[in-house]
């Protein structure tokens, strides 16, 4: 099982920035990937960055330049720093992360989500 606890939305003006932080616990291997996907109202859910095991990174077209995905191994956490906010970013941020079990196989799990408000 993995647990994920997420902090770090809120309402902030266009242009300012927010940091989100997802912490993971429970037992569990190693984390394989990380990512922090979000959701607009009336719209289905997509990935804004993702990291591998690596430290290979990937961006949602929309996102890159603005923000940022970094992770501490040590806490198991990952960190979404999002610069330049715009209104289109408004939306609930989840986290998400994919975990080698203990034994075979692997968990995916999803944070409770956090809401991000952006103010024209």
């Amino acid at each position: 099982q993995v647990q994920l606890v997420e902090s770090g939305g809120g309402l902030v003006q266009a242009g300012g920035s927010l940091r989100l932080s997802c912490a993971a616990s429970g037992s569990f291997f190693r984390i394989n990937a990380m990512a922090w996907y979000r959701q607009a109202p009336g719209k289905q859910r997509e990935m804004v960055a993702g990291m591998l095991s690596s430290n290979t990174t990937n961006y949602a077209d929309s996102v890159k330049g603005r923000f940022t995905i970094s992770r501490d191994s040590s806490k198991n956490t990952v960190y979404l720093q999002m610069n330049s906010l715009k209104p289109e970013d408004t939306g609930v941020y989840y986290c998400n992360v994919v975990a080698a079990k203990l034994g075979l196989g692997v968990i995916n799990a999803w944070g409770q989500g956090t809401q991000v408000t952006v103010s024209s």
